[in-house]
């Protein structure tokens, strides 16, 4: 998953589109693999039933009914639509590796071994399997859609304020005709830097800001159960209104054994990849 608020400096071979998108090692439970989705699974039952009236309650909420079952690590390939203020559009393959919480590795071309990988709050990025650039920075949407689920309540209210959240600003409203919560701002702003949750399921819908390009909003869509976790298959980014990005994942694997090689820097070209298999 892309940080689709940021952008790296372009490869030889690819526009690099800043994804994380969608991370301190985690505590798993023995991995097994799931390629399809389970959708004979029920969701997890509800923790005992919280009164949601803020942000802190919303996300407690979400962490007891998710936290339990949620997945470890996450494999899977995304294809990459870029459109282009020309026009046109640029369309491309990456391969990502998460593990809850704070580990995401994108591999925007295996053949050249060029990507970018997050760890916790730096990041490291890489150009034909040489490391060409860090930085310190929390990946907003690996934060939203996938740690909010697996990490400590306390880290997540601490990662939130850290990015931009005003956590005292709280209120229900409704988005695509279906009830959310609204973290970040009071009824009618629309302005302020703002996430939704969906009431029913409790999972990461949208985030809105003001960044250099504009009125940026990212939206998760087409979430599909695996296991006792969900995974957005769709992402879009639009920036004033227009649609620049649109990220649609496939051979979804929901706690595959991955490599701990595979989230370390210095073995980025040589650590073993699911997708060389």
């Amino acid at each position: 998953m892309t940080d689709l608020r940021r952008r790296t400096p372009p490869t030889p071979r690819l526009v690099v589109v800043g994804l994380i998108v969608f991370i301190a090692a985690c505590h798993r439970q023995q991995p097994t693999t799931t390629s399809a989705p389970a959708a004979s699974r029920p969701a997890p039952p509800p923790a005992a039933a919280t009164t949601i009236s803020s942000a802190p309650t919303l996300i407690r909420a979400v962490h007891d009914r998710y936290g339990p079952a949620w997945f470890h690590t996450l494999t899977f390939t995304q294809k990459t639509t870029v459109r282009l203020p020309s026009g046109g559009e640029i369309v491309q393959t990456y391969y990502e590796s998460l593990e809850l919480p704070g580990k995401l590795r994108i591999d925007t071309d295996l053949a050249s071994k060029s990507g970018i990988l997050f760890t916790h709050d730096s990041s490291f990025r890489f150009s034909a399997g040489k490391l060409v650039g860090t930085d310190t920075l929390l990946n907003e949407l690996m934060v939203l859609g996938f740690d909010l689920y697996a990490q400590p309540i306390a880290r997540t209210e601490t990662m939130l304020r850290r990015l931009g959240f005003d956590l005292s600003r709280f209120h229900e409203s409704t988005w695509q005709g279906k009830p959310v919560y609204v973290i970040g701002a009071l009824r009618g702003d629309t302005t302020s830097k703002q996430f939704y949750i969906d009431r029913d399921r409790l999972l990461f819908l949208r985030v809105i800001e003001s960044t250099p390009r504009g009125r940026t909003d990212t939206r998760y869509g087409n979430y599909v159960q695996y296991g006792g976790g969900w995974v957005a298959t769709q992402v879009e980014q639009y920036v004033n209104g227009r649609r620049t990005v649109l990220e649609q994942y496939s051979g979804v694997k929901v706690n595959p054994p991955i490599s701990d090689a595979l989230f370390d820097p210095k073995q980025w070209s040589t650590a073993p990849h699911w997708a060389r298999k």
